[in-house]
């Protein structure tokens, strides 16, 4: 089922998740919720935060591999920093510059609750630090530069403007 992508202003998305601590059909079921939300969104990434559920649990998808990380956790980022572009479902039409590092490490669980670890460099590296910001309440205004901030939110402000 798609879910309804929350969008900047709803308080959850400034909110942290809570760890995950039942591993069942209700945590499955989100989990193919979420994927199916961002594959209908043609997204990269999704926290449950952004789908209203305040639960450690993001998707992620890159070429044709799908990741679900539950209670994610960064355990090794390289020195290396890197800038580029992002968007976001919850901030939609907005991109602005995020500076990350280029490899992470991620553990974390799967649906069922065994334990897994990611190593992920490049887009993907960049794509788990964005999701699990989100479950930190982080968004990528957040993370970027002071000029990109305002711009995005006079860019936001006049979209809001017009839609009254």
């Amino acid at each position: 089922m798609v879910l309804e992508v929350r969008t900047f202003g709803d308080p959850v998305l400034k909110s942290r998740a809570t760890p995950v601590d039942r591993f069942d059909e209700t945590l499955a079921r989100l989990a193919e919720d979420m994927l199916e939300t961002m594959r209908e969104r043609d997204g990269v990434g999704l926290a449950a935060n952004q789908v209203g559920r305040l639960k450690r649990i993001l998707v992620a998808a890159l070429e044709d591999e799908e990741y679900v990380i539950v209670n994610p956790v960064l355990e090794n980022r390289a020195e290396a920093l890197e800038k580029d572009t992002e968007g976001c479902l919850s901030i939609p039409e907005i991109q602005v510059e995020v500076e990350r590092p280029l490899r992470v490490e991620v553990s974390g669980c799967d649906v069922s609750g065994a334990p897994l670890r990611v190593e992920a460099e490049g887009l993907l590296a960049r794509i788990l630090q964005h999701e699990i910001d989100h479950l930190d309440g982080v968004l990528i205004l957040d993370r970027t530069d002071r000029e990109s901030r305002k711009a995005a939110m006079r860019e936001l402000r006049g979209r809001l403007m017009t839609q009254r």
